[in-house]
């Protein structure tokens, strides 16, 4: 009677786990390392994390943003804004290519940019967005040609 106790007990445990099941949420990364799930580790950026050059610091983009939040102003002039940190000898300019135009709730307008830094200098071409009254934010950067 043993091994029947112990066959029907497996049968019911088997048929009670086969039958519907129930999602039971797990603790999030986020709360378990104190990051949001969608941080990046080691050298693969997200995909929202598009920078203007890997030769600029946070001080040359902080200066650099100041130029492409003037520059790229559908109210503007549309005239090329220029930037530079006299502590890093990092430079360049921001020069809209176009007009302003919604995207997805947002307003973007292309630009094309120079940068110079003690590793040479680098002519870009990009794209920034904006929601209403936030600063620009890189969508894009490529063309990148380096002398």
């Amino acid at each position: 009677m043993g091994a029947f106790a112990l066959l029907a007990s497996a049968f019911l445990a088997s048929a009670a786990l086969s039958g519907c099941s129930m999602a039971v949420p797990a603790a999030s990364t986020s709360a378990m390392w104190g990051k949001a799930h969608d941080d990046v580790t080691g050298s693969i950026r997200k995909k929202d994390d598009v920078r203007l050059s890997g030769e600029i610091d946070g001080e040359d983009w902080r200066r650099a943003s100041a130029a492409l939040n003037t520059a790229l102003d559908p109210q503007g002039s549309g005239a090329s804004v220029n930037w530079d940190n006299p502590q890093s000898g990092a430079r360049g300019s921001f020069t809209p290519a176009g007009f302003a135009y919604p995207l997805e709730g947002k307003v973007c307008r292309a630009f094309v940019a120079e940068v110079g830094t003690k590793g040479g200098h680098e002519k870009l071409r990009g794209t920034a967005c904006r929601d209403k009254a936030v600063e620009w934010t890189l969508t894009e950067v490529s063309s990148r040609t380096k002398s």
